[in-house]
C-alpha cells in the first residue's frame, strides 16, 4: 500500500507526463502486450523448425526444452534480454559439463534473436559477443580388427533394415539423413544422386557408388514388398526411417566396440580413402563438402602415406650412394 505523500507525488508525476504530451496508461498496455520469448520460442516453433531437416528440427526443439524456456521463463520479454542474460545461459551449461551443448544453444538463440529482429520484436542481437567454448573435432576411426568385428555384429542382428542402412553408411561415407532419406528414384546408372533436400550444404551432391554398395542395394530391392520410395520406409511423417540409435547401441555393444558414433563411420571411410592414395580434393568431392577446412580435419591421416613416400625416396637416395662409397673405399686400399 502506498503512503499519501507518495501517491501524491505519482499522481504528480503521472500529470506532469500527461501535459507533455505522453499516455501513460497506452505504455502500460504496450508492455503488457510487448512479446515474451515464450512468445518468440512458440513462432520460432511454428514458422522456423518446419524449414529444418527432422533430426535439426529435433535437436533445436531439445534445446529449446531443456536450457532456453526454463531460463527465460514465462514472463521475460523478448525487448529486455541483455547479453548478461545470455552470456549466463552459456556459462551454466558449461559449467554442467556440457561444453558443446553449451555452444548449440547460444547459436540456436542467436538464429532465434536473429529473426526476433526480422519480426521487430527488437532491434539487437544480445548474443553477438559471446565467446564459444572452444571445441575439438573428434578423431576416432574403425580399427580393422573392430570392422570385422561390427561386420559380424550386423550380420547377427535381428533388424535386417537396420543393418542394411549401417552397411550402406560404411560402403558410402555419406550422412545418416542421406542414407536414411535415400529414394530408389535417387539411383540410376550406378550414380547416387542426392537432392538438395536430403545435403547438409542444401546442395545437390552426386557420388558414384561402388560394386558392393549397388549389390546391397539390389538386395534390399529384392527384399522390399511392396515396393517403396524409400530404400529405408518408416511410418513417420517423413515416409522413410529417421533414427538408428538404438540399433546402433546393441550392434556396438555386440561388436564390443566402445566410443563409436555412427558418424565416425564416416570419418573411418575417409581414413580408408587416404589409405587408397586419394587427394583431400577427391575425399571432399566423395563425402560432399562445401569448404575445403571441412575436409583439411583429414590431413594429419596423410602421415603414414607421406612417410612411406618419405622413406622411399630415403632408400633411393641411400642405395644410389652405396657404390661411391664402395669406389672410395677401393681407391683407399691401392686398387684401381
Amino acid at each position: 500500500m502506498w503512503r499519501t505523500t507518495d501517491a501524491r507525488d505519482k499522481a504528480r508525476e503521472l500529470r506532469r507526463e500527461i501535459e507533455d504530451g505522453g499516455d501513460p496508461l497506452g505504455d502500460i498496455e504496450d508492455e503488457r502486450a510487448a512479446p515474451t520469448v515464450v512468445d518468440l520460442i512458440e513462432r520460432f516453433r511454428s514458422e522456423h523448425l518446419p524449414k529444418k531437416r527432422p533430426r535439426t528440427a529435433s535437436e533445436y526443439g531439445y534445446l529449446l526444452q531443456l536450457h532456453i524456456e526454463p531460463h527465460f521463463g514465462q514472463h521475460t520479454k523478448v525487448a529486455d534480454v541483455r547479453f548478461e542474460d545470455v552470456d549466463a545461459l552459456h556459462r551454466k551449461i558449461t559449467k554442467s559439463g556440457s561444453p558443446y551443448a553449451a555452444n548449440r544453444t547460444i547459436a540456436l538463440l542467436s538464429k532465434m534473436f536473429g529473426l526476433a529482429i526480422k519480426w521487430r520484436m527488437r532491434e539487437t542481437n544480445p548474443v553477438k559477443g559471446i565467446e564459444r567454448n572452444r571445441e575439438y573435432h573428434r578423431r576416432r576411426y574403425l580399427s580393422g580388427k573392430e570392422l570385422i568385428r561390427l561386420t559380424e555384429a550386423l550380420a547377427k542382428h535381428p533388424d535386417k533394415k537396420a543393418a542394411d542402412a549401417i552397411r550402406l553408411l560404411l560402403l558410402t561415407g555419406a550422412r545418416r539423413g542421406e542414407v536414411l532419406g535415400m529414394r530408389w528414384e535417387d539411383v540410376e546408372d550406378g550414380t547416387w544422386s542426392k537432392p538438395p533436400s536430403s545435403t547438409k550444404q542444401k546442395e545437390h551432391h552426386q557420388v558414384p557408388l561402388s560394386a558392393p554398395a549397388l549389390q546391397l542395394l539390389s538386395n534390399i530391392r529384392k527384399r522390399q514388398r511392396p515396393r517403396a520410395p524409400f530404400v529405408f520406409p518408416g511410418d513417420g511423417a517423413t515416409g522413410h526411417r529417421v533414427e538408428l540409435k538404438k540399433n546402433w547401441a546393441l550392434i556396438t555393444k555386440a561388436a564390443s566396440i566402445e566410443g563409436l558414433r555412427i558418424h565416425d563411420l564416416r570419418h573411418s571411410y575417409a581414413s580408408q580413402l587416404v589409405s587408397g592414395g586419394a587427394s583431400l580434393p577427391l575425399i571432399g568431392a566423395l563425402l560432399g563438402h562445401s569448404n575445403p577446412i571441412t575436409t583439411s580435419r583429414y590431413a594429419h591421416l596423410f602421415n603414414d602415406p607421406l612417410r612411406k613416400a618419405a622413406e622411399q625416396v630415403g632408400a633411393v637416395i641411400a642405395a644410389a650412394g652405396k657404390p661411391v662409397k664402395s669406389v672410395l673405399k677401393l681407391k683407399r686400399r691401392g686398387r684401381p
